[in-house]
């Protein structure tokens, strides 16, 4: 049986081996990046383009991927506000902060959540952006456990 202690100790051991990830050149500022690609600049693109280039459907994408940002923002913030998850960076002195914390709390990741969101709906309607979106989306769930600001359990 799984226990929660059991699970803390994975999420310890976890959290601590991909930060250290931060110490290979390069690959801690390309994490980074795509962190800061993936506050909203790269979603907010894609919407802005999908009119210019699917038209009406690619507007009905917008309007969807906008409403679903701000269902997922409402739902991650009651979500924080209620488990008050102290971010790795807090619990573990042995960890790196790479980044500045948009917000207090560590569970769940807004930026993991609006990545996959914003993805499944992307692929749903345009299948073949799934070979850009499905990593894109990966790397924003690592870097920021490799940035010290969320766990592997959320």
């Amino acid at each position: 049986m799984i226990t929660l202690h059991r699970i803390s100790n994975w999420d310890a051991k976890a959290i601590q081996r991909m930060n250290g990830i931060n110490r290979l050149r390069g690959l801690g500022h390309m994490f980074k990046i795509v962190s800061r690609l993936g506050d909203g600049w790269f979603w907010y693109a894609i919407m802005f383009l999908m009119p210019a280039v699917y038209g009406g459907a690619g507007l009905m994408l917008s309007l969807l991927l906008a409403a679903n940002g701000l269902l997922a923002t409402a739902t991650y913030k009651w979500i924080k506000a209620r488990t008050r998850r102290p971010r790795p960076s807090e619990v573990y002195a042995s960890l790196t902060l790479t980044e500045a914390p948009l917000d207090r709390f560590s569970f769940p990741s807004g930026h993991t959540l609006h990545a996959v969101g914003f993805t499944i709906l992307i692929v749903a309607f345009h299948p073949a952006s799934g070979w850009i979106l499905v990593p894109f989306a990966t790397l924003v769930a690592l870097s920021r456990m490799v940035l010290g600001l969320h766990y592997p359990s959320a």
